[in-house]
């Protein structure tokens, strides 16, 4: 066991690789009923490599590697007078060893963090969590002066090896990358965290396309451009492949979701005219789509996001990695009620924190007391 005086050291591959791994193999991660571990496939950096500008942070106590943190920044949306975009620093993965919590470590990586953001002119540092980690809730609320700020869903939903069918009154579309950008910035500049470098997120190679959804019979082969008219109902979403970077592992799970597992797949073997939606083997390394982007227009637009997360699934059950298919809305988003999700393997109360680091003492206020301009909210899939 280390001892000594504790160091916050920038992560070196060389050096911090196997302890970083071995101690992300020790931290299990999610709520209680649902432990999840992370498998970052030899690369400890995975989850923040995408970003515009990253940094990843080590304890060390004597010899011993006892924690981790990892931080990015951006520039996004974010409604606060006089302008409404703001450097963005988002802190994540932070990892203490099991021995060595509660004294004070976690603490230290976020505040050195912290000084990494203030040093780049970040205006405001954010986190998630769940909202029962009374740990995680108690070190940056109660600690280290974060603020509540949103509480969005994380829905998922299981990928079965059988393709659905899809009604043959929609189109679905792929579309370029010049396309789908001008949509983004047209519809969803406003939503918050909107990120301001969307079109490098679309043209990075784990995001597999956009695709848009539209009523058979109406045209989108101008896609509104040069004040050419849009079909009455659309939507569209975009496609992260995350297994590409890390997988997940499910150490524990409700017992209800583990009889269900079991007892679908047997009735699959001996009556498969039954089509009983299977779960898949969670308790092996899996991979997972992320959708993000997800927006709709007109009245007819919430089947249609239905019939794209179909459409995605499809897909999915052709990649043998992709295991379940994950978004984020806010929690108060109609798209809720379009997005397909199992209840049992899903977060209805993620919790998203926020704290000011330009020592303005009215912006925090200003910005948690407004009233969002939008529910939506667009998750960086750069940052899940």
């Amino acid at each position: 066991m280390g001892c000594g005086e504790l160091k916050i050291r920038s992560y070196d591959v060389q050096v911090h690789r196997a302890g970083v791994e071995d101690l992300e193999r020790r931290c299990e991660v999610g709520p209680t009923e649902r432990v999840l571990f992370i498998d970052t496939m030899g690369d400890p950096i995975c989850r923040i490599r995408n970003s515009p500008m990253y940094k990843m942070l080590v304890a060390e106590l004597g010899s011993e590697l006892v924690g981790v943190i990892r931080g990015s920044i951006k520039l996004a949306t974010v409604h606060k007078p006089p302008k409404n975009i703001a450097k963005l620093g988002y802190v994540l993965g932070l990892r203490i060893a099991p021995l060595h919590r509660r004294k004070g470590i976690g603490s230290r990586l976020v505040l050195e963090l912290e000084k990494w953001f203030i040093e780049n002119d970040v205006d405001y540092a954010y986190m998630a969590t769940e909202k029962d980690n009374e740990a995680s809730v108690n070190l940056f609320i109660n600690k280290l002066g974060y603020a509540k700020f949103r509480t969005p869903a994380i829905l998922v939903n299981p990928v079965d090896h059988r393709a659905l069918r899809l009604s043959s009154k929609t189109e679905v579309a792929k579309l370029k990358v010049e396309e789908a950008e001008f949509l983004y910035r047209k519809f969803m500049t406003s939503t918050e965290f909107f990120p301001d470098d969307i079109g490098n997120i679309l043209r990075n190679k784990l995001s597999l396309g956009t695709w848009v959804a539209y009523p058979r019979g109406e045209s989108w082969d101008d896609f509104g451009s040069d004040g050419k008219v849009l079909p009455r109902s659309w939507a569209m979403l975009s496609v992260w492949n995350s297994g590409e970077l890390f997988k997940l592992r499910l150490g524990k799970a409700p017992f209800s979701c583990f009889l269900y597992t079991k007892s679908s797949i047997l009735i699959d073997k001996i009556f498969p005219c039954f089509k009983l939606p299977a779960i898949p083997d969670f308790f092996s390394p899996f991979g997972f789509y992320f959708l993000y982007g997800v927006h709709h227009e007109g009245s007819l637009s919430g089947k249609l996001v239905q019939h794209l997360c179909q459409f995605v699934h499809n897909m999915a059950t052709k990649s043998k990695d992709c295991k379940v298919i994950v978004t984020e809305v806010d929690g108060k988003d109609i798209l809720r009620l379009h997005i397909p999700y199992w209840k049992s393997l899903s977060c209805p109360e993620d919790l998203w924190c926020i704290k000011t680091l330009k020592n303005e003492e009215n912006t925090i206020h200003q910005l948690l007391k407004a009233p969002p301009t939008t529910t939506s909210l667009f998750v960086d899939p750069r940052e899940v």
